[in-house]
């Protein structure tokens, strides 16, 4: 019984790893025309069972492993959250494979350990088991992120990603090793028990959760350590940056809001201005870098930087309310960025993919019902009512004011406006401007599926919110006992 229930925590991740170890040998043993095809839907079939599995554990909040790995509404919300992006990201992943010619049984795999590294990380009470799981997704995505191995672009995005990572991770690691030195635990529960009875930390502390903090930075990509991620999102293959868009930053946001809100909440005041500064320049940079980008992977990159810093607002507020907007913020950015690279897989011209924004010239003529959807998209992520993004930015806005935080509130609307230049533009060029050569008409049944589901989730949100809105109360509830 007692072996049972230390397991029964951790049931998402142990049958996830399992499956995924039975897929390998699957992919090992099949035809090399099957593999691909047999494994790719059973890691869909897998990752379903995950989030079963996940959504039935409740809100019950349970640890195990000697307190090393802990689950509860709020972990449960946000594995949700991982495995939705990254069961998107194969589906609209297998036509792409075939196309250009990438369609070996690892890929569907890698992303599968990666899903198993994020959900360790959400799910880590101890900075050893935060390090592992971190570990254990980032060697997964160091590999996806250079999968085409004949394409220069994308072997630099893979050494690129993996140096920086590399680099990140030693940071990382020094400033557990600093707490673990200063305050002589690595367990949260006792780092909480610790900085709250002291209501101070000594100078090695506050150095430990600067490295901590510059590497947790690293994995969401705010400023300044953003650095690799307008490369990695143009070299790597269009599905493995859809999937970096998400999946990877909900873990890292999560992991982020878990390590900062529990056994570093007793240093608020010694954490909060650098989140603060890191926001400010994540929403700066993204609004204004992303103006002169030419190719709309890069853009949605500095897109991607300008989301971090509005959802590092609620990590800044330190409240539960501000985790309640981040938890809203990253559900419905979820919907809008799977979207809009739904759109961007379906940009090709004679079969072959094309990445210029200049290439979307037309398309509201020539592919009306696609542009409608990318249209839905850029006014949701420029924050324009009633879209999704809209509420999105309302919640943690709306949390900043409530705290006291006027100027983050403030500045976070104007970058919001400067920032709607760039999505506005797309719309233009889709709708006004003459195309010289038209894209291919054919698009993937499963991507555009995808695309509708993603652009109707993202108009009709107004209409019934009420699902997100109340489990992410209760998700970010159980970060605040009492």
């Amino acid at each position: 019984m007692t072996v049972l229930s230390e397991i029964l925590p951790a049931a998402p991740e142990i049958f996830l790893a399992i499956a995924t170890m039975i897929l390998m040998m699957i992919g090992v043993f099949a035809s090399q025309e099957r593999a691909m095809r047999i494994v790719s839907s059973l890691a869909v079939l897998a990752i379903l069972v995950t989030m079963g599995i996940s959504v039935l554990q409740g809100q019950t909040t349970l640890i195990a492993f000697n307190g090393l790995f802990v689950i509860n509404a709020f972990t449960v919300f946000t594995k949700v959250l991982v495995l939705l992006g990254s069961l998107l990201t194969l589906i609209i992943s297998q036509d792409y494979a075939r196309r250009e010619h990438m369609a070996q049984f690892e890929f569907p795999i890698l992303i599968l350990f990666a899903t198993v590294g994020m959900m360790m990380m959400i799910s880590a009470n101890d900075l050893i088991s935060l390090y592992l799981g971190i570990e254990l997704q980032s060697l997964s995505l160091y590999v996806i992120a250079a999968f085409q191995r004949d394409t220069v672009r994308s072997s630099e995005a893979g050494l690129k990603y993996f140096v920086l990572g590399a680099l990140s991770s030693g940071m990382l690691l020094y400033g557990c090793s600093l707490i673990y030195g200063f305050a002589g635990t690595t367990q949260f529960a006792q780092l909480t028990e610790t900085f709250h009875e002291n209501g101070e930390a000594s100078l090695g502390v506050v150095v430990g959760v600067v490295f901590l903090t510059t590497g947790l930075a690293f994995k969401v990509s705010a400023v300044p350590f953003h650095m690799w991620t307008p490369d990695v999102y143009e070299g790597a293959p269009t599905p493995v940056t859809a999937f970096f868009s998400v999946a990877p930053k909900i873990a890292a946001i999560a992991l982020f809001v878990r390590t900062m809100i529990g056994p570093l909440n007793g240093l608020v005041a010694d954490w909060q201005q650098i989140i603060i500064a890191i926001s400010i320049a994540s929403m700066t940079l993204g609004a204004l870098a992303a103006i002169a980008q030419s190719n709309i992977k890069r853009l949605m990159a500095y897109s991607s930087i300008g989301h971090v810093g509005y959802a590092l607002i609620g990590l800044a507020v330190g409240t539960e309310a501000g985790v309640h907007g981040i938890l809203v913020y990253m559900s419905i950015y979820l919907a809008m960025n799977i979207g809009t690279f739904t759109c961007i897989l379906s940009m090709r011209r004679n079969g072959q993919a094309v990445e210029g924004i200049e290439d979307l010239a037309g398309f509201g003529k020539t592919h009306p019902r696609m542009a409608f959807a990318m249209l839905v998209f850029m006014f949701s992520m420029a924050g324009i009512p009633p879209l999704a993004g809209f509420f999105g930015k309302l919640y943690v806005f709306l949390a900043a004011i409530q705290s006291g935080l006027f100027t983050l509130a403030i500045i976070g609307v104007v970058t919001s406006v400067i920032g709607a230049y760039y999505y506005l533009r797309i719309i233009k060029i889709m709708y006004f401007d003459e195309s010289v050569e038209t894209l291919d008409r054919q698009t993937a049944r499963p991507v555009g599926f995808v695309m509708a589901i993603a652009a109707f989730v993202t108009i009709f949100f107004i209409i019934w919110p009420t699902p997100v809105i109340n489990s992410a109360a209760v998700a970010a509830a159980a970060l605040f006992p009492g």
